[in-house]
C-alpha cells in the first residue's frame, strides 16, 4: 500500500509567539506522541500538511519523517483548526506500533443506485461504522460498499463488505448495513411505533352509566 509521507522537522522552541511566527513562515507546529506517550515537539510545512489532511479519513496512516530519518508508521490524532480562516494551527501525530494489532471502528460508505430502488422500492440505512482488528499494515483507509445490484427485499451485510486481507471483523457479521424495501413496507414500519405509542398512552375512561329510575 501506497502511503502519504510528511516531512517534519524537530522543534527546537515552544510557545505562542514562536507558533505565531511559523505560521507567517507559513509552516505549522506539531506534537508528535509515540505509543509509550512519550512526546516530541515537531514543525512543518502548512501546504504540504493541509493537501494530505484534506485527504486523510480517521483510519488513514501516513509515513512521517522526522529530520530525515527512517519514516514512522502515524496517524493524524487530533487538528486545532480555525473554521473562520479555514485554517489548521496546529497538529497532533499518533506513532503507531507496527507489531500490536489495532481495533477501531470504520465508516462505512456506500455507493451506486440501487436496482430495487429503481424498481419503485426505498433504501434504507442500517448501521454505519463496523469494528475491526488488524495490524497497521492492513488497516483500511475506508470501506466503500456498491449497492447498484441491491434489489427489492434484498439486504446488505457487515458480511458482505470488502474488508480485504488480514483485517477481522468485531462485530456481528449478520448486521445490516441496508436494505431495498417496498414503499408501503417502510411507511407501516415508519407508522407502527407511534400508532402503539399512542394506543399505550390513551387514558381509560370508564364506561357510562344510567342511574336507574326510582321506584314509584
Amino acid at each position: 500500500m501506497d502511503r502519504m509521507t510528511i516531512n517534519a522537522e524537530t522543534r527546537k522552541k515552544t510557545g505562542k509567539g514562536y507558533a505565531r511566527r511559523l505560521r507567517v513562515d507559513g509552516k505549522i507546529p506539531a506534537v508528535m506522541y509515540n505509543w509509550k506517550g512519550e512526546a516530541t515537539s515537531l514543525e512543518l510545512d502548512y501546504r504540504d500538511f493541509y493537501k494530505i489532511w484534506r485527504k486523510a479519513t480517521a483510519t488513514t496512516l501516513v509515513n512521517l519523517v522526522v529530520d530525515g530519518k527512517k519514516p514512522l508508521l502515524a496517524s493524524i490524532k487530533d487538528t486545532e483548526y480555525d473554521i473562520l480562516k479555514d485554517k489548521v494551527l496546529h497538529a497532533d501525530f499518533h506513532v503507531i506500533n507496527e507489531k500490536t494489532k489495532l481495533r477501531t471502528a470504520i465508516k462505512v460508505r456506500t455507493e451506486g443506485n440501487a436496482k430495487g430502488v429503481r424498481d419503485g422500492g426505498v433504501y434504507v440505512k442500517g448501521i454505519e461504522t463496523v469494528t475491526i482488528e488488524c495490524l497497521p499494515k492492513n488497516l483500511p483507509e475506508r470501506i466503500v460498499a456498491d449497492i447498484t445490484e441491491l434489489g427489492l427485499k434484498d439486504h446488505l451485510f457487515v458480511k458482505d463488505l470488502p474488508f480485504g486481507k488480514g483485517v477481522t471483523v468485531i462485530d456481528d457479521p449478520n448486521e445490516i448495513i441496508g436494505s431495498v424495501k417496498y414503499l408501503k413496507e417502510q411507511a407501516e414500519e415508519e407508522t407502527a411505533p407511534a400508532t402503539e405509542v399512542a394506543d399505550e398512552a390513551a387514558p381509560e375512561v370508564a364506561p357510562e352509566t344510567t342511574d336507574a329510575p326510582a321506584a314509584n
